[in-house]
């Protein structure tokens, strides 16, 4: 899988021309921070900071999972999430106060769809949330994210692609 992901930030960077920093910028970023092996690379069409960004998943060295939202365009890292396999997790169940169920209750009361993906998040603040992603009935993916503590949406994206499997995958 490394390979794919080298191959996709070389010839991404010239399909992205008018980036300044682009798939490769991102991955240069993040192996700044942890070293480890990359397990999966999403496009997503805007954030919360309205910019287009890469999320970059990385199995570290000591076998943490950490997810890196990169800005698409200038090639700085906006955001750091450690992913831990599941609530019970005890970093993540010793915050929740909302369980799974509730969660996605919550995402898909808001976002329609079907539930393709769950993700268990350790904020770089601490705070844990769940991350659904659901594709609605236009094959739209959506990225909800749920705090874990107060049942709020914290974050809304839409995925464009993906390359690379989430381990715990619907």
């Amino acid at each position: 899988m490394p390979f794919l992901l080298i191959f996709l930030a070389t010839t991404n960077t010239s399909a992205n021309a008018n980036h300044q920093g682009g798939l490769e910028a991102c991955m240069l970023a993040t192996t700044a921070i942890r070293t480890g092996t990359y397990t999966k690379v999403e496009y997503l069409g805007f954030t919360d900071e309205g910019v287009s960004a890469y999320e970059i998943e990385m199995r570290d060295l000591d076998g943490k999972i950490w997810e890196f939202e990169c800005d698409a365009h200038s090639g700085e890292i906006i955001e750091i999430e450690q992913e831990v396999a599941n609530s019970d997790v005890p970093l993540f169940k010793k915050k929740m106060k909302v369980s799974e169920k509730e969660a996605s209750t919550i995402a898909t009361d808001l976002y329609p769809g079907t539930i393709e993906e769950v993700e268990y998040e350790i904020e770089s603040n601490g705070q844990v949330s769940y991350e659904f992603d659901i594709v609605d009935k236009y094959g739209v993916e959506f990225k909800i994210e749920v705090d874990a503590t107060s049942g709020d949406i914290v974050e809304v994206q839409i995925e464009k692609w993906e390359i690379g499997e989430e381990a715990n995958k619907k």
